[in-house]
């Protein structure tokens, strides 16, 4: 139960009491619990979606339900997503990346990812209505989190400073990749049947997608990377959704 707890601590800004999951062994434990911590935080985003909808329109209630996620988790995958983004697009090489990156301050690009993730997220759940609403929403925090305990499995930490990045891939195995890609199919089949499972296996290609550009740019990841794949798997569910309804497989 502490290793839930400090996933919650480090995921969110829940406040907790220290003596829950406050120890760095409580965090390094909880590494197989982050797409739990996604279905939890799914599930309350539903139902402040179910709530907006009695006083709402669709796309402001989308929104409302986009800032919040934000909110909850302290903005911390966009923070990871602006300076990926920002070290990425540089055209560096990948010492001068991992400074960029390193850097506090956004840029440009950073900026621009921001701005285009939570645009698309918003546009897109708004276009997502009927019975696949609730299901898709609960499955975009579980996709990403599921994303962050997939890379973490296969890809090597490229700091070699200590850091929480460092502190999660004491541990580096494939059993945690194979976990994440797992979970997230279970998530979908039971959140939304064949759609759900569609998603998950989306989600799955999505995160192989992200890893393999890491391994290219940097050799392996950092804890921001680890944030910009959360933020940008975390699209593809609403992705799958809007082009199920497009081609009139859902109703």
């Amino acid at each position: 139960m502490k290793s839930l707890f400090a996933a919650f601590r480090f995921l969110t800004v829940i406040p907790l009491p220290e003596a829950l999951g406050g120890t760095e062994a409580d965090l390094e434990r909880s590494v197989y619990l982050f797409p739990v911590v996604g279905i939890i935080l799914g599930a309350l985003l539903a139902a402040l979606d179910a709530a907006l909808a009695a006083i709402l329109p669709v796309l402001p209630a989308s929104a409302a339900v986009v800032l919040a996620l934000a909110a909850i988790t302290g903005g911390l995958h966009l923070d990871g997503l602006a300076d990926t983004a920002d070290g990425f697009m540089s055209s560096r090489p990948r010492e001068r990346i991992l400074e960029i990156m390193k850097d506090s301050r956004t840029g440009p690009m950073g900026v621009t990812a921001i701005a285009s993730v939570l645009i698309m997220k918003i546009l897109l759940l708004a276009s997502v209505a009927g019975p696949c609403r609730p299901a898709m929403i609960v499955l975009m925090p579980a996709a990403g989190r599921s994303a962050m305990v997939m890379v973490m499995g296969v890809l090597p930490y490229v700091r070699p400073e200590v850091g929480l990045g460092s502190l999660f891939m004491r541990r580096r195995s494939p059993l945690r990749t194979l976990w994440g890609f797992l979970f997230i199919l279970a998530a979908g089949w039971a959140a939304a049947g064949r759609l759900g499972l569609a998603a998950g296996l989306a989600c799955a290609a999505g995160t192989a997608l992200a890893g393999f550009y890491m391994l290219r740019k940097i050799g392996g990841l950092t804890g921001d990377t680890l944030g910009a794949a959360c933020e940008i798997v975390e699209l593809i569910p609403l992705l799958v959704a809007v082009a199920g309804i497009q081609r009139g497989l859902i109703p």
